[in-house]
């Protein structure tokens, strides 16, 4: 408890502190300035649009990653010969550290890289595009990198819970002459309830915390249209040194997350008790 408190109770407290000051990281002397910093956060349009990117990633990475996930949940918890191999294979980019992943994907992802060159190689030129410098793309290129990455992940959470519902259920629905489609609605989904708690609540959580990659793919650009909280959390800091409105921004981080996990676990906490 000691070594918890030294490590993370102490300076969280610390740093909510200085969310009220006006320190720049470096001097010893710095004034409390009160909401100064939430009141310049509030008017700040780059502030703001950081808060909905962040949204819009976390959002749109929760639902497509954990579609994406079930289906190749499903697809390999099949009798397929290779499905050993695909497990394999689908789940490898998870265990790729995120950032070698972010620089990979920028090179792949560049105007003179091989996803641009396979469409002028087939024939689709009208489909090349600046996939990083588009700022109608670019949110959008990340949401695909981190899909690619973590979808094999999702996966692997949503087999194991496949592949603990008991067979007996599939055979008893089978005899009752349900299809597919209704064993999956009325058997399969609930008894993946624990499996999409766990799937939605770490995707929300790194979705709306997430900053490697989006650094290392555009560095918030073009201009400000993949900034993060996160990464404007780092320029405002490192860059200009403004720590104590950097610090003002981590808060207000901590708070969407805490609001956006507790509020999704006691909904999926209540769909599990309704399942079971």
């Amino acid at each position: 408890m000691l070594l918890f408190a030294f490590v993370v109770l102490v300076p969280s407290a610390r740093g909510v502190y200085y969310a009220f000051t006006d320190w720049d990281g470096l001097s010893p002397d710095f004034s409390f300035v009160g909401l100064g910093n939430f009141a310049d956060m509030a008017r700040d349009p780059d502030a703001r649009q950081a808060v909905w990117h962040t949204l819009v990633i976390a959002v749109a990475i929760t639902v497509i990653q954990n579609g994406f996930g079930l289906l190749l949940a499903l697809g390999v918890n099949s009798m397929i010969k290779s499905r050993n191999l695909l497990r394999v294979l689908l789940f490898a980019p998870a265990v790729v550290t995120p950032i070698v992943t972010a620089y990979l994907w920028r090179n792949l992802l560049g105007p003179d890289g091989a996803v641009n060159s396979l469409f002028g190689a087939v024939g689709l030129d009208s489909w090349q595009q600046d996939w990083l410098g588009d700022p109608q793309l670019a949110l959008w290129s990340i949401v695909g990198v981190i899909v690619w990455q973590f979808g094999g992940y999702s996966m692997v959470i949503f087999l194991a819970g496949l592949q603990s519902v008991p067979k007996e259920i599939y055979e008893a629905a089978a005899i009752d002459g349900t299809g597919p489609v209704r064993r999956f609605w009325s058997v399969t989904r609930p008894l993946l309830a624990p499996a999409f708690t766990i799937n939605l609540m770490l995707s929300i959580i790194g979705g709306i915390k997430l900053f490697d990659q989006v650094y290392a793919l555009t560095g918030g650009g073009p201009g400000h249209a993949t900034d993060t909280i996160s990464t404007l959390i780092y320029k405002d800091a490192f860059t200009l040194g403004e720590f104590g409105y950097s610090i003002a921004l981590a808060v207000v981080l901590t708070i969407i997350v805490a609001v956006a996990s507790t509020s999704q676990y006691f909904v999926l906490a209540r769909n599990e008790r309704a399942a079971s």
